[in-house]
């Protein structure tokens, strides 16, 4: 038996352009317009964190200003050393320890935000400053109390004496526990100082 012809397929129509067969509610007797599918947001994201400052420029601005304090502890160690008893020189040393790393952190906090790149190169800085602002007070005291001459040709001769010096407890011939004990003080002053201004600074 024959089967009847299937019927014609039917032509895919646009969903947009099929009649409508609604109520037709306006003035002009037409449909109403095609209203558009709905607008889907992109989902969210959240934001990405921003640290609110300039890092490179606190951490450049926080050397110049502690190469600026360590100088000045230089100068005043050159100025003071024969009158200087050993608590004396301990309390100048750890003293200006917490002023190098609180400029340090201050500048970093206020100029680096919540960078922690920032604050970790702030505290860095300061514990450089604390050692070198000692360190380099030798050779200078060396060269005023010989000549520049005499200086240089020490260094060349002994280039880590100033370190040595650092390290090593005069009195009692073993380690002078101090000397470490102002780089902490200068990093962790530093690093807490500018952790503070910096998220302050943000909130604000």
């Amino acid at each position: 038996m024959n089967q009847p012809p299937p019927p014609p397929a039917q032509p895919h129509q646009n969903p947009y352009n099929a009649p409508y067969n609604g109520p037709y509610n306006n003035a002009y007797g037409q449909p109403p317009a095609h209203q558009a599918p709905p607008f889907q947001p992109q989902p969210f994201a959240p934001p990405r964190p921003n640290a609110g400052g300039h890092p490179v420029g606190a951490v450049f601005l926080g050397l110049l200003v502690s190469f600026l304090v360590a100088l000045l502890y230089s100068g005043l160690n050159v100025a003071t050393y024969k009158d200087q008893t050993f608590t004396t020189s301990t309390t100048l040393y750890l003293g200006h320890a917490l002023l190098n790393g609180a400029a340090v952190g201050s500048l970093v906090g206020l100029v680096g935000g919540r960078s922690n790149g920032a604050r970790i190169g702030g505290a860095v800085i300061a514990a450089l400053g604390a050692f070198f602002g000692y360190t380099n007070s030798l050779p200078l005291i060396f060269a005023y109390e010989e000549t520049p001459t005499a200086a240089w040709d020490l260094l060349t001769y002994e280039p880590f004496f100033p370190a040595k010096a650092w390290w090593n407890d005069e009195a009692s011939g073993g380690v002078d526990w101090s000397s470490p004990l102002g780089l902490v003080l200068a990093a962790a002053t530093a690093f807490a100082l500018a952790y503070a201004i910096g998220s302050r600074r943000r909130r604000a």
